[in-house]
């Protein structure tokens, strides 16, 4: 009767365990967890209860300890399959979101296996003791039963510490160090479990959005695109300036090229690069136009070299993202520091960026073509060309805190000229067109380097891959 009983329950548990790994049976369901993990992290007890107090477990040894390993290779099996691929009936878009998303549910499950196993020891160890438990077998449980919820808190942070795209570097080390801390890592657990829950909503989104264009072709222009960089940058080759804009408008249909342009060049110098460059794209797709989207200061020098190199037959649009038209008072500001400390800095400047690339940088006059002046002159002496259309964007940061690497220049720019972007105020953004001020509903708002992709971030409410779509998808259907 024993071997018969002890037989079945092999043959179930090992029926089970081929049905799971079969996937015709889900172990890992919600329902079944949540009982799993009443129990499980007893193993401890459940063994000693097992063994010591049941009559079958006194009357076979051999079955006795046969069950128990069942039991125990059971339990094992799940917890396995918890911590290395939990289930989920998401759609699933990538390998990455996959990690992420098991990551988020291993978290949830540490939580309330934490919260479920401590009211049990709240209100039942009393009752535990009145079985006359040797105390080491109680110790033995509860180091195992802590241990089993630091693993899942440990392996689901990780994963969504190392995959999460949306909590840059500064927001990982302030959710690694809190999640050490006892309380307040419950409340960091469950913010970081909500940022990967908005991640995946914003994956799929884009997902719906992309097997939508699949054969629309969207930002399919009538002539190129040339993007053009701003101050500071170059277009190399592994590192692109503007994210991961580019792939996605040549996955919808675009043709994209780069001006090209130096880093620190003057307006007029870089002018002469990007007009050498389109007459290049020209002459390589027989385009008779181009469509140039600039970025900050790529804007000032396309706007010369349309006006001044004679190129208005050449260029059927120009769309400018975050370009100081009208400069910027901070520089003006900065303009005021004693010549020979301005030029040593200058001299610093160029000489490094030669090792990166720059032919003739000139810090010193590119950086003072930023001034409110120097935009005044600029502005009456390059006119727009009448056949070119114009248009402008910009975006804004909501405080100090919103991009640290443009926090000083915020300040300035807020003080003296009002919502801007970190570098740029609305007002100096605006030639053209103005198409409007570019925002969301977080608390960051949208910097000048958000604007481009910089970090490969993705904000709440706004999704800068898809704006630029819109965008070269409105020039497509405006005929450029």
């Amino acid at each position: 009767m024993v071997t018969t009983i002890t037989f079945a329950l092999t043959l179930i548990v090992i029926s089970v365990i081929g049905l799971d790994i079969s996937k015709k049976l889900n172990l890992l369901h919600k329902g079944f967890m949540f009982l799993y993990f009443i129990f499980a992290p007893h193993i401890v007890l459940l063994g000693y209860f097992f063994s010591e107090r049941t009559q079958f477990g006194q009357d076979n040894s051999i079955c006795k300890w046969i069950i128990l390993t069942e039991m125990i290779i059971f339990i094992l099996y799940l917890w396995m399959k918890v911590n290395i691929a939990p289930h989920t009936k998401k759609q699933i878009v990538n390998l990455r979101l996959r990690v992420m998303l098991g990551g988020r549910r291993i978290v949830l499950y540490g939580l309330y296996t934490a919260f479920i196993q401590t009211i049990i020891y709240l209100t039942g160890f009393t009752k535990i003791q009145s079985f006359g438990m040797p105390e080491y077998v109680l110790i033995a449980d509860s180091i195992v039963v802590t241990v089993a919820i630091l693993t899942l808190f440990v392996n689901g942070m990780l994963r969504i510490l190392c995959t999460s795209r949306r909590l840059n570097i500064v927001k990982r080390l302030i959710v690694g160090f809190w999640s050490l801390i006892p309380i307040i890592n419950v409340f960091v657990m469950l913010y970081a479990c909500r940022i990967a829950g908005m991640e995946y909503d914003h994956e799929c989104y884009k997902v719906i959005n992309h097997e939508a264009r699949v054969d629309s072709v969207v930002c399919k222009t009538k002539y190129p695109l040339v993007l053009v960089h701003g101050v500071g940058f170059r277009d190399l080759k592994y590192i692109n300036y503007w994210g991961r804009i580019p792939k996605e408008l040549i996955r919808n249909g675009a043709t994209v090229y780069y001006g090209n342009q130096e880093a620190w060049g003057t307006v007029e110098y870089n002018a002469k690069d990007i007009k050498n460059k389109i007459m290049d794209i020209i002459k390589e797709t027989g385009s008779e136009k181009v469509n140039i989207i600039a970025h900050s200061k790529g804007g000032l020098d396309s706007r010369y070299m349309i006006s001044k190199l004679d190129m208005g037959d050449y260029v059927a649009s120009l769309t400018m993202i975050s370009s100081p038209h009208r400069g910027c008072k901070f520089v003006d500001i900065a303009c005021k520091i004693p010549d020979k400390i301005y030029k040593a800095i200058a001299r610093f400047f160029d000489k490094h960026y030669k090792i990166l690339g720059d032919k003739n940088p000139d810090f010193y006059t590119a950086s003072r073509q930023f001034s409110t002046y120097h935009s005044k002159k600029f502005n009456e002496e390059v006119r727009d060309v009448e056949q070119v259309y114009y248009q402008s964007y910009t975006s804004v940061v909501k405080n100090i805190f919103s991009d640290y690497v443009i926090a000083i220049p915020y300040i300035f720019v807020k003080l003296t000229e009002g919502e801007n972007d970190g570098l740029v105020a609305i007002d100096s953004a605006k030639w053209g067109e103005f198409k409007g001020v570019l925002r969301n509903k977080g608390r960051r708002g949208i910097s000048h380097g958000d604007i481009i992709d910089l970090r490969r971030d993705d904000y709440k409410g706004f999704d800068v891959i898809e704006k630029y779509v819109e965008i070269v998808s409105e020039l497509k259907n405006k005929g450029y």
